[in-house]
């Protein structure tokens, strides 16, 4: 492969410049690589250059000032690394389904994946989500590390997923994926905006830069006619509407007013079930609901408006969602209990989350105790603590609080943060995740509702140094039999 054909607006001289492969990682480079020297939050790039030519490596691009050969390395220069890598990449694999949605904002992400994933797949159609809960398709699942892949993994996916004649692809999109460029390149027929609440602030370090990093998709990553879905009612619409208005792309939203589809009802069937009214394009639909939790009716409404932009007739789609099995770790009931009483795994994480799911179980279950088993992770964002303490007291009869994902912090402390709000009568502190679960599971009576919050899917809990297994839902599983 020749630079020329990739880069555009270099040198004349280096155009004819030959490479055979990618790589961020030193690591990984192999003879005439292209070697992309990141700077990051932990690691700079730029160090590992001389280990990356070691390694095969004869093109370098970073933001050194210099551009150029050296002996018969090729040094090239740019402002953003990781955007010309992404640009790069997406040129070598050309192939890529032809649908990409992708849905971006704090909470719901995982939820709309998924729901557009279950419809378009009881619809019959060749579907694959990519996010939080790994890559998800017709044939597999894949569990992942990041919401967000890196460009270069992300890429190779999609090309595999391509092979399998999957056309319709969803993904999540992280901040910190928005803001590291790593979508950039990719040709989005659909974008999503869910919501902004607390969440992150370690990295972006500012409301203001969280929100910038979100709406990068509607402002560079979605072309023009292209859809922009979201909800009239949340505090950033009048922004999105404006970049929708600028940026020339079609508008489509979920509320009670002039929206594309427009809740006119809605009440519980029972304990588990819900009924939804909705008009849409001056048509009513019933429709019935099996999940728990009001929220879900947002994150399905989001999904069935991108189901049908891609090109799934509406009728059906509606019938599908009367199908619809709970996410996994979201607002999940797990196994049964003879005395009636229920464990309901979350995975809210955020101030916001937390509130919006207890909200909803105090809605759902009228009069009925709520208890909650959760703590906060470490190295993250310490605002947050107090604040998702002070909403469990305020909506939680008992709070077992306990270990989320220390990593090199101490748990103790962790949890001297969150419990400053919490009312001392109300609070049980077990540090061990196992046996708080455990003890809450123990007490429960006859029609108590037990929240485990935080973790959700995750299938590790991190102590820094080391991970060990541990899944919320075995552990429930296992205690509910006992």
């Amino acid at each position: 492969m020749l630079i020329g054909n990739y880069f555009k607006n270099i040198n004349l001289s280096f155009k004819n410049h030959k490479f055979s492969g990618l790589s961020f990682n030193s690591n990984n480079c192999k003879k005439n690589y292209i070697f992309f020297a990141i700077k990051g939050n932990n690691l700079n790039g730029n160090k590992f250059i001389n280990h990356a030519i070691n390694k095969g490596a004869k093109t370098v691009v970073s933001n050194i000032k210099y551009e150029g050969f050296k002996k018969d390395v090729l040094f090239i220069r740019t402002n953003n690394v990781r955007r010309l890598l992404s640009k790069t990449v997406s040129k070598i694999y050309r192939k890529k389904p032809k649908n990409l949605v992708a849905v971006t904002g704090t909470n719901g992400k995982s939820s709309i994946a998924d729901f557009y994933f279950q419809i378009l797949k009881l619809n019959k159609k060749k579907v694959a989500s990519i996010g939080t809960l790994g890559i998800n398709s017709n044939k597999n699942k894949i569990r992942l590390q990041n919401t967000t892949l890196d460009s270069l993994q992300l890429a190779k996916y999609l090309s595999k997923l391509k092979d399998q004649k999957i056309d319709n692809v969803i993904l999540e999109a992280s901040s910190h994926g928005l803001k590291q460029n790593r979508l950039d390149g990719l040709n989005f027929k659909i974008g999503i905006f869910t919501n902004l609440s607390h969440d992150h602030l370690d990295y972006h370090k500012s409301y203001k830069d969280y929100l910038s990093s979100k709406l990068y998709l509607f402002k560079k990553l979605l072309k023009k006619k292209s859809n922009l879905i979201t909800d009239n009612s949340i505090p950033e619409f009048l922004k999105i509407k404006q970049i929708s208005k600028s940026k020339n792309l079609k508008l489509n939203t979920i509320g009670d007013i002039d929206s594309t589809i427009r809740v006119i009802d809605h009440k519980y069937f029972d304990e588990n079930r819900q009924i939804v009214e909705i008009i849409h394009k001056k048509k009513k639909y019933i429709i019935k609901i099996n999940l728990i939790g009001k929220i879900q009716i947002k994150n399905i409404l989001m999904a069935m408006i991108a189901a049908e932009k891609s090109n799934i007739k509406f009728s059906n789609i509606v019938k599908a969602v009367e199908k619809l099995n709970p996410v996994e770790g979201r607002l999940e009931n797990i196994g049964k209990i003879k005395n009636n009483s229920k464990v309901i795994l979350d995975y809210a994480h955020t101030p916001d989350a937390l509130k919006t799911c207890l909200q909803n179980l105090k809605d759902q279950y009228k009069n009925k105790n709520i208890f909650i088993v959760f703590g906060c992770g470490g190295e993250r964002d310490m605002d947050k603590r107090p604040k998702m303490g002070q909403i469990a007291n305020q909506f939680c009869d008992k709070i077992y609080l306990t270990d989320d994902n220390p990593r090199n912090e101490n748990p103790k402390i962790i949890r001297s943060f969150i419990k400053k709000k919490i009312n001392k009568r109300k609070l049980s502190e077990i540090p061990s995740r196992e046996k708080a679960i455990r003890e809450a599971i123990k007490n429960l009576q006859s029609d108590d509702i037990l929240l485990v919050a935080g973790k959700g899917h995750e299938y590790t809990q991190d102590f820094g140094k080391s991970k060990k297994f541990f899944s919320d839902r075995i552990c429930i599983l296992k205690n509910i039999l006992k």
